[in-house]
């Protein structure tokens, strides 16, 4: 294949990701966005290997590469749960990572990427700077990746100084950098960059491990913005423009993605790499916010398909629990019994509802759920007051009065859907805990709200009977 050819192909690929990109930004097409990436990622493959900068000995290595990278992914696409997506996401971001910065090693002691003058600070800047980020996406992909998978605890850890420690971390890196660059030989420039990126990793550890509670959405986003400015830093390395452009898709797209998370949190992304939702250093009067008081009403299985029987308008707002109790295919049987009937049943989304962002649409998309009663929380919280009954799924952070209510919570400020409105609240859960963000919630003691203790699949199941039996 000629440069000419191939310098094409990237175009179109090029094109095809940003068709990707605007199919994914709503369920309906969502679907037709991932096969536009999926071809857009074949002719990207092809116009690569068969293109003028691979010879002929190394297709061997490709084709194996290829096979492994291949049995790996329909593994994982056969075996991972949909409850496990964030955790899969996060696993996916950790090996750009490490993609990025095993490319920067490869292209430093490569002979015949060395350069002189100009150029050999440029590529060597290029270097350094995507080793940097694919080792601090690499290391902090990890940690998220056990904190969604409770292998590690989500109460942030919060070392002494530690603003102080990751300044003092950026110094060291800036300083190995000017070291690295003003290297004699390949050889001399191995250790300030072996040095920076066991400085990487260790700050990519303690980044994510001070982010804790209801901010591991916007990790998520985040992480995923790093992986694409981490491939970006890849194609400048092996001047590869098709790497640099996805690369920055993937980047700018994750980076819109965390602002909007934060912003529907009320949260500002300094902040979050700070310290997340629950921390000690979050609210300085955190210790003089409110107490829930009162106590909770206790409700059966056969009493909520009682009160759903009776409404006119339902609203389910899912959360985690949902996820992890994969009750998503009894929620939508319950939803199309009630529909039957004629009632108003639609779904209430907050941005920030399960482990990553979009979680709750994956899982009812998987359960067939109608798109167009699928709503977001701008879109329904003033229908609230108008609803008979909303029924929270395993959700706690999401729907905390004590967002509006008290300014003293860790969690003040923070949109939340408004569901303490309608005329009865049921929410479903295993127990009193507090949330992913460990803060109590007072919705739990209104006068108005019930609540459904048990596993989620199991008290659906018991509800869907009792629709059934009427």
């Amino acid at each position: 294949m000629s440069a000419n050819l191939a310098t094409v192909s990237y175009i179109g690929a090029t094109i095809l990701f940003i068709l990707s990109l605007g199919g994914l930004s709503h369920p309906e097409t969502s679907r037709r966005g991932n096969f536009y990436g999926m071809v857009g990622m074949a002719v990207a493959v092809i116009a690569t290997v068969f293109g003028p900068r691979v010879g002929a000995e190394g297709y061997a290595w490709i084709v194996l590469a290829l096979v492994v990278g291949g049995a790996v992914g329909l593994y994982a696409a056969k075996v991972v749960k949909m409850t496990e997506m964030p955790e899969l996401v996060a696993m996916m971001h950790s090996f750009v990572g490490l993609a990025a910065a095993l490319v920067g090693y490869a292209s430093y002691i490569d002979p015949s990427m060395h350069f002189e003058g100009a150029e050999k600070v440029i590529h060597e800047v290029e270097i350094y700077v995507g080793i940097l980020i694919g080792a601090v996406t690499f290391s902090g992909s990890l940690i998220a990746f056990g904190k969604l998978n409770g292998k590690i605890g989500g109460k942030p850890l919060l070392l002494p100084a530690r603003h102080w420690l990751n300044l003092a971390l950026l110094i060291i890196v800036i300083y190995f950098g000017r070291e690295f660059i003003n290297a004699p030989s390949v050889e001399a420039g191995m250790r300030p960059l072996i040095v920076m990126t066991v400085i990487a990793l260790l700050f990519g550890i303690h980044m994510v491990m001070a982010i804790g509670g209801a901010d591991m959405p916007v990790v998520v986003s985040m992480l995923n913005s790093y992986s694409g400015w981490a491939a970006s830093a890849t194609g400048f390395m092996l001047s590869n423009d098709l790497l640099i452009v996805t690369g920055a898709l993937v980047g700018s797209s994750g980076a819109i993605l965390s602002y909007i998370m934060c912003k529907a949190m009320n949260r500002q992304f300094i902040s979050v790499i700070a310290g997340g939702f629950g921390t000690t250093a979050a609210k300085p009067a955190a210790g003089d916010a409110a107490q829930p008081e009162g106590e909770v009403t206790p409700v059966s299985a056969a009493e909520t398909a009682e009160l759903l029987r009776e409404a006119k308008s339902v609203v389910i707002v899912p959360g985690y629990g949902m996820a992890v109790a994969q009750a998503q295919h009894t929620v939508n049987d319950i939803v199309q019994r009630l529909r039957a009937k004629g009632t108003n049943v639609r779904f209430a989304i907050h941005p920030v509802a399960g482990r990553m962002p979009g979680h709750m649409n994956v899982l009812l998309a998987e359960a067939k759920v109608p798109y167009d009663i699928v709503l977001e929380m701008d879109e329904i919280n003033e229908d609230f007051p108008d609803t008979d009954v909303v029924m929270v799924i395993g959700a706690n952070d999401i729907v905390n009065p004590a967002a509006e209510d008290d300014p003293n919570s860790p969690i003040a400020g923070m949109p939340v859907l408004q569901v303490w409105k309608a005329q009865t609240s049921i929410v479903m859960k295993r127990s009193m805990a507090s949330g992913y963000a460990g803060v109590d919630n007072p919705l739990f003691y209104k006068e108005n709200n019930r609540m459904l203790f048990g596993d989620a699949k199991k008290m659906l199941d018991e509800v869907l009977v009792g629709l059934e039996a009427a």
